[in-house]
């Protein structure tokens, strides 16, 4: 079985650079981290894993006979702009351009980042072209497998296929730019609810570090055998287990971090909250207290237009009429 080392530049030799992590008790890795998602699905001799995966989230809109890979390493125009780097890039047999990408936590400018990673690609297009080039660009595509939810108003939508549309006429613009982002919290389906390739692809995906063996749905398709047979921890080499052990403890630092983020967000949220609280308490308390002393003020001039009023005197009766108190309390002025 090709290990990922085997593709690595031999300079790197993590395996002596990274001391080995504590084992992960599962049976198969967690294809979430960046590279067990390299290790399925970026290399040629995995290429039929990786076809069957896109087919399956396509369903049938875009079908896939081969893919050649690329080198997902892209410089900028000039040595002063950002290197791009694909988690997997690929051509199909049609020439249609393929960026395959695995994203472990929310980036504040996640949308802006796969925006830019087909800009990149499609500006590639134009270089070294002859100079009659009539500006005719392939197909290209992007899948964006994420373990977390961006978008809060589709709560069941965990795919969503993204082109330049129309907004009037709702009808597709351009055919040969398209963004599929899968959101693997929001597929909740069951082992018993698994009827498609994209669900036991998006299961598997989602579950498979917590899974003691195949789905038993799963079993009677070669691709699904291939992949869990390739992703049991033990058939990886001693490098690239502590590869993926480094990728796994990579992961957990970022949940650990973001975590600590979001406590310290929310102590701080929560002290602002009690600040502007007891500010605007002191002001309410201000305002009900001028308040209340002009309705006392207002009271006490009552009075004493009640008293003088005696002084001369009218009746009870007329007194109250006059300045709203009541009987008694008119009464017992002096």
């Amino acid at each position: 079985m090709e290990g990922l080392s085997d593709r690595m530049p031999k300079k790197t030799n993590l395996a002596k650079q990274v001391k080995p992590i504590e084992l992960s008790n599962s049976r198969y890795i967690n294809v979430k981290t960046d590279f067990s998602f390299k290790y399925i699905f970026g290399s040629e001799s995995r290429k039929k894993l990786l076809i069957d995966f896109l087919n399956a989230v396509f369903k049938g809109r875009k079908v896939i006979r081969d893919l050649t890979f690329n080198n997902p390493s892209h410089k900028g125009m000039r040595k002063e702009n950002r290197k791009t780097v694909f988690d997997v890039y690929c051509t199909d047999n049609k020439g249609g351009k393929f960026i395959v990408e695995i994203q472990q936590a929310s980036q504040r400018f996640f949308k802006d980042r796969i925006l830019y990673y087909s800009a990149n690609l499609i500006r590639e297009q134009g270089k070294s072209v002859a100079p009659d080039w009539n500006y005719r660009l392939p197909e290209v595509y992007v899948v964006a497998l994420m373990d977390f939810s961006f978008d809060h108003t589709h709560r069941d939508q965990y795919l969503h296929d993204v082109r330049l549309m129309d907004v009037v006429t709702h009808t597709v613009f351009y055919e040969k730019l398209r963004y599929i982002f899968v959101e693997l919290p929001k597929f909740k389906k069951s082992v018993d609810e698994l009827e498609t390739n994209e669900d036991g692809w998006l299961y598997s995906l989602r579950n498979m570090e917590i899974l003691d063996e195949i789905p038993v749905p799963l079993r009677k398709k070669k691709v699904f055998r291939e992949l869990y047979q390739l992703a049991e921890v033990i058939n990886l080499s001693p490098e690239d287990m502590n590869l993926y052990q480094q990728s796994l403890k990579i992961k957990r630092d970022n949940y650990s971090a973001l975590e600590s983020a979001e406590l310290r967000g929310e102590q701080r949220g929560q002290k602002q909250g009690i600040e502007i609280g007891q500010k605007q308490g002191i002001e309410i308390g201000q305002k009900q207290a001028e308040q209340r002393a002009i309705e006392i003020g207002a009271e006490q001039e009552k009075r004493e237009m009640a008293r003088e009023l005696k002084k001369e005197g009218l009746s009870i009766d007329l007194i109250a009429r006059t300045t709203k108190l009541s009987v008694e309390e008119i009464q017992t002025l002096v």
